[in-house]
């Protein structure tokens, strides 16, 4: 794989990552697992995806809640579960065999 449809192939990780984040994200009100996107990123050589949530709650990210737990405001704790993670780690596999075929090809 050439590195010029390498690049092109992150909007496709990219796509990939949004839906493994949204069937992944607890579900509430569902505003949270619908809130997830993606920009990929070009500069000197260098690409990159990053992958965002909009859900915000008084100024706090919610995916950041559910992810490392929080605390209630009568004092009480929900725990966090790490739902991004296990979500992510098949496109990263994917991202990185890709890119090791680029680079070993090259």
């Amino acid at each position: 794989m050439a590195r010029k449809e390498l690049f092109k192939s992150l909007e496709r990780y990219g796509q990939e990552g949004v839906a493994a984040l949204e069937s992944a994200t607890p579900v509430d009100s569902r505003k949270t697992a619908a809130s997830w996107s993606y920009k990929v990123t070009s500069s000197k050589g260098q690409h990159s995806i990053e992958w965002t949530n909009s859900h915000v709650v008084a100024g706090t990210p919610v995916a950041i809640l559910l992810q490392y737990g929080h605390g209630t405001g009568t004092g009480g704790y929900v725990q966090g579960r790490d739902f991004i993670n296990p979500a992510m780690k098949p496109v990263f596999d994917k991202i990185a065999d890709n890119v090791w075929k680029a680079v070993t090809s090259a």
